[in-house]
């Protein structure tokens, strides 16, 4: 591993934490507990993130898809999310973490979602490192909910549709005011963006792993920052 002062550091790192189940199964376990193992793995990586200098982290933890899942199995997901909710405060005011969820809370459970606004609001001045968690996110309906913000702004007046451009877009997303991720990394070899982050990834670099998220290590995050640094990262130019 190189040094770090001779690394180039990602800024933001997105995250598709796949493969718990499939961790769990191998090992004759409910998948319910590949999720919890998954968990702890969540709250190690981002003190590690944090450590090595990455001022973002964004990890995919439910999708709008997930639902579909066996109603248990969704049960034990959402009482790990109100677990975390619930006792990362204090946490987070100790690593100076900033948190944001991102998703359609409004289909959550009325006290997740009031767990959520107080963990956003007791760590909104915090100056660390952001972790941001996509809960009941799908990037489709996440720019569905955008186009349907800009145009209740043009139908009331406060918006011209001929000034709309790819910043007020962005803005209107659910990530407004945090830089695109420069890294997406996606564990347990599955090899596709699964609805996740579809604008902001637009010119991320993308790395994929065999390993399953609840094996994921510093050292793995490291490969993955390291295979980042052989790459060149263009937009659409051409090689220096």
């Amino acid at each position: 591993m190189a040094e770090q002062a001779e690394r180039k550091i990602p800024q933001h790192v997105a995250i598709i934490m796949d493969g718990n189940g499939r961790w769990a199964k191998k090992r004759g376990l409910p998948r319910t507990m590949g999720h919890a193992q998954g968990a702890k793995v969540v709250e190690q990586i981002l003190e590690d993130a944090d450590h090595m200098g990455i001022k973002y982290l964004t990890v995919y933890a439910f999708s709008t898809e997930n639902w579909s899942r066996p109603d248990s199995e969704v049960k034990a997901l959402m009482n790990l999310l109100r677990t975390y909710m619930k006792t990362s405060l204090a946490k987070c005011a100790k690593n100076n973490v900033r948190i944001r969820v991102i998703g359609d809370r409004t289909k959550l459970d009325d006290d997740l979602q009031k767990a959520i606004a107080n963990l956003e609001e007791n760590t909104k001045s915090n100056t660390g490192i952001g972790f941001q968690i996509a809960i009941n996110y799908g990037a489709r309906d996440e720019m569905r909910r955008a186009v349907t913000r800009l145009c209740e702004k043009a139908k009331e007046g406060t918006l011209d549709p001929r000034d709309i451009t790819e910043e007020t877009i962005s803005d209107s997303l659910d990530t407004a005011g945090i830089p695109d991720p420069d890294l997406l990394i996606r564990t347990c070899g599955e090899e596709r963006l699964s609805n996740f982050l579809m604008w902001q990834l637009s010119y991320s670099e993308l790395y994929f792993t065999d390993c399953a998220w609840p094996d994921f290590t510093k050292q793995e995050l490291e490969k993955a920052v390291d295979a980042y640094n052989h790459r060149e990262r263009r937009y659409g130019g051409l090689i220096q």
